[in-house]
């Protein structure tokens, strides 16, 4: 099972990350409606996306937007760190296997980032779908595994 846990919790009054560097509060504004929920679509659907996200030892993916049910397994052994909107940070350790399924009503969403903080690479794959109570998010072309 995979251990979780919240290192920081959401700072007191209106501005509940207001224990963060400025510069990554700023990012969470600038990514607040980013469907990038991994590195690379490598499978595409009517029905589901499957996603890669690599993130490499000490490096962290942008802060991202989840409105569809989804689960996602890691691949890896490794140490990660969440931030989340309500301005809580949490650590886990994750293993290879490691899945977690989540679900959203409608108007609900997930939006965080996830921080490399052990020494090795972390892999993950996402499996989102598309008929969630949430209308998918559109995800640009570039995204997309390239198949010659």
């Amino acid at each position: 099972m995979t251990a979780t846990q919240t290192i920081e919790k959401p700072s007191p009054g209106a501005n509940p990350r207001a224990h963060w560097p400025v510069a990554l509060q700023q990012e969470l504004e600038d990514n607040r409606f980013n469907p990038l929920v991994g590195s690379v679509l490598v499978s595409e659907t009517d029905k589901v996306r499957v996603w890669h996200l690599h993130i490499a030892a000490g490096k962290r993916c942008t802060f991202h937007r989840h409105v569809l049910d989804y689960f996602w397994t890691c691949h890896t052994h490794g140490k990660a760190r969440g931030y989340f909107e309500d301005g809580s940070i949490t650590e886990t350790v994750h293993f290879p296997g490691d899945t977690r399924h989540l679900n959203y009503g409608p108007g609900e969403y997930l939006l965080h980032s996830v921080e490399n903080i052990g020494d090795t690479d972390l892999l993950f794959t996402t499996v989102e779908y598309l008929q969630s109570a949430n209308a998918p998010l559109t995800v640009p072309d570039g995204v997309r595994l390239k198949v010659s």
